[in-house]
This record gives C-alpha cells, structure tokens and sequence, in this order.
C-alpha cells in the first residue's frame, strides 16, 4: 500500500540527488602480473630539483619503530641540515591520524593553523656526492606500494646505495660510548672492522623502513643498515646515538657533514641522567650492574636483541601496537 503523497516526495528527492553512482564490484586479480589498477597515483611528488646528481645515496629513518629515544631520526635531520625538500609523501595516504595526531595552534581563541605529519627526501650535497635523506613518520598503511614507489625512485635517480638508520633499545648503562652494529646486502659493503650482525635468526614485529629497505634491496641497490644500542632507561632524545651513527655514515660514505649542536646536547643529557642516578640507590645499583656486565662492545645476539624488543613491547602501552 502507498500513502498518499510518499511517491510524490520519493520522486522529488531522487531528482535532487540526481542519478545513482553504480555500486562498485570486485575486481579480479589479474594472473599475468599486470596492475589491475593502472592509473594508480604514486605516493610520492617531486617538489624540488633532482638534475644533476652525482654518486647519489638514500639514507633512510623513521620515527617510531627503531627509532629508541630518537636517536635515528636525530642522526637524519642532522645529515638533511640545510638540504632542500625535493621530494614529498602522500601524508594522507600515509597515516593515521587517529593515532598520529595533527598539531593544531589556537591562537587567543582562534583556530590558527594544523601541523601535518611530513615524510619527505632533503637533498643535501656532501663532499663530492648527494645525500638524499628519507626522514618522517613512520607509515601507519601502505608499507609495500612505499617500497615499490622508493625503488623505483632508486632506480630512476641512480642511486648507488640504501642506508637505514635505527636504534634499539638495549640492556647498556648511559656511561658508555655507544654501540653501533650494522646488517648488509652484501658483507663486502662494510669496512672490515664493522661487524654485521646479530648472528642466527632474529625474528621480531618489522618496521616500515625495513620492508621498504627489502624492496628497494629487491630492485639490485646494495643496502647498509646501522643500529644504536640506546640505553632502554632513556626516555628523550639521546644525541649520544644520533652521533654514533652520523660518526658511522660519514665514515662509511667517506663525507663529513658535522656534527652541529649534537654535542653539547650529549654532554646537557649526560648530566641530567648523571644527576637522576645519583639521586636513586635502586637506579645508580641499577646502572653499576650494567657498567659491570658490559665487559667489552660486541654485537648482541638474536635473543638478546629480541629479549630487550620483547621488553620494550610490554613497557609501552599498547603492546605490539603501540610501538610508536
């Protein structure tokens, strides 16, 4: 039964939100390895100059996931001082902004401006060769269209080398040098005093950059990756790894970019760790025990190395999740 005047409405409400958009279907995977999507976007746009590049390297960081105390995105922000942003990410294809907040400015009760979270590549010139400096936020979705997108863009602009910057929590006392171990494509890659490791299988939850590192591994770049083992008691940023690793990557690449406020940022840490030890017996024991049982620097095994991760994931909220 229709009511009186229902058509009527029906009808005139359909003429205003005029003809119905099919209802997308399915799309079958294709079997001969085409794209069923061939007009996809790319993730990345080029923003800046990218002519003329000689030798260049990709040296690679995420915030987040390995990235202990900021150690590893200090290191790249440090060795993209300067450079210009020749390359931009997709941020809104990139993240969640649920969990990755903007930062919005209220200024005198007026909604002012939204900080959004940036992933982009800083050209920086070093010596005789280009650095190309992937640092931001590590991605929360499309981890493998990113690889796909870095390596093609490695292959397009030439570039001769990957190296990922991390840092890991780890069971070591803030008193000591820092400790950096590094992972290769190929051993012949690292100097002959830098040992790769860890040893044995080493299987933990991955971060972006490392799937983005296999892919462009994948395309034929010989990949590098150093790791700082950041005391897991550290909280902020720790410039002590951040110049353990540039140390690394300059002598690595054969450049020197400096060092900048590194520094004297270690040295202000340092006392302030120093100041908060001395003022808790359970700590500075604590402390004396690692001092103790760190006889000589040497690259972590894989369950040691896992341990410290597994540790790591039970003191942050979340869990596996909150791995930020």
């Amino acid at each position: 039964m229709v009511l009186p005047g229902r058509r009527s409405r029906e009808a005139s409400s359909a003429a205003r939100r005029g003809p119905r958009t099919p209802r997308p279907t399915a799309v079958p995977a294709l079997t001969d390895g085409r794209d069923p999507y061939p007009g996809c976007m790319a993730l990345h746009r080029i923003t800046g100059s990218l002519e003329d590049l000689v030798a260049p390297v990709f040296v690679a960081a995420f915030d987040g996931w390995i990235d202990a105390a900021g150690a590893a995105t200090g290191c790249a922000n440090q060795l993209g001082q300067g450079g210009d942003t020749v390359v931009s990410f997709d941020a809104d294809a990139l993240t969640d902004y649920r969990s990755r907040r903007p930062v919005l400015d209220v200024i005198d009760g007026v909604l002012n401006d939204v900080a959004w979270p940036e992933l982009a590549i800083r050209r920086r010139r070093a010596g005789e060769r280009d650095l190309l400096v992937v640092v931001g936020p590590e991605p929360d979705f499309r981890w493998r269209e990113l690889g796909e997108d870095m390596a093609e863009l490695a292959l397009q602009l030439g570039v001769v080398e990957w190296v990922t910057l991390g840092a890991i929590p780890a069971a070591v006392p803030h008193t000591r040098a820092t400790n950096v171990f590094a992972t290769a494509s190929r051993p012949e890659l690292l100097h002959h005093d830098v040992e790769q490791g860890p040893q044995g299988l080493l299987r933990v939850p991955s971060a972006a950059l490392s799937a983005v590192e296999l892919a462009v591994m994948s395309a034929g770049v010989a990949c590098v990756g150093f790791y700082a083992q950041v005391p897991h008691y550290v909280g902020g940023p720790f410039a002590s790894g951040s110049i353990a690793l540039l140390e690394h990557v300059e002598r690595h690449l054969g450049v020197e970019v400096g060092l900048g406020s590194l520094p004297e940022d270690a040295l202000a840490q340092r006392q302030r760790l120093d100041v908060a030890v001395e003022g808790d017996e359970s700590t500075r024991a604590y402390v004396t025990q690692l001092e103790a049982g760190l006889e000589e620097q040497r690259i972590p095994s894989g369950d040691e190395l896992a341990g410290e991760i597994e540790r790591f994931l039970r003191d942050t909220e979340g869990g596996e999740t909150g791995g930020r």
